[in-house]
């Protein structure tokens, strides 16, 4: 069924297309949820995001741009330090301990 719908899916504009991976996604949201999406108001989106994405590139220098992406990183992603000392538990005598 899904190879049936890709077939049949209308061209996209020279701009911008949709991968095939996008269009299985779209599948997918209008199976779950019964919504139908419209791929012309998706093209035109992904268009602008591009061309938003593109201006601001090319206001910046590559240093700058490789800054904010690694203080965003940090930002987003918390370091996980594991005290591994006290993680381990407290080795017992080898004499029972009276009850």
């Amino acid at each position: 069924m899904i190879r049936r719908i890709i077939r049949r899916r209308r061209q996209a504009p020279t701009l911008a297309g949709i991968s095939l991976e996008e269009e299985l996604a779209l599948i997918r949201v209008e199976l779950m949820y019964g919504l139908r999406v419209n791929r012309e108001a998706y093209l035109r989106r992904k268009v602008d995001e591009r061309n938003e994405m593109v201006s601001l590139m090319r206001e910046r220098d590559a240093a700058e741009m490789l800054t904010e992406l690694r203080g965003s990183l940090e930002r987003s992603v918390q370091p996980t330090v594991v005290d591994l000392h006290s993680r381990r538990q407290p080795r017992s005598s080898q004499d029972p301990e009276p009850a």
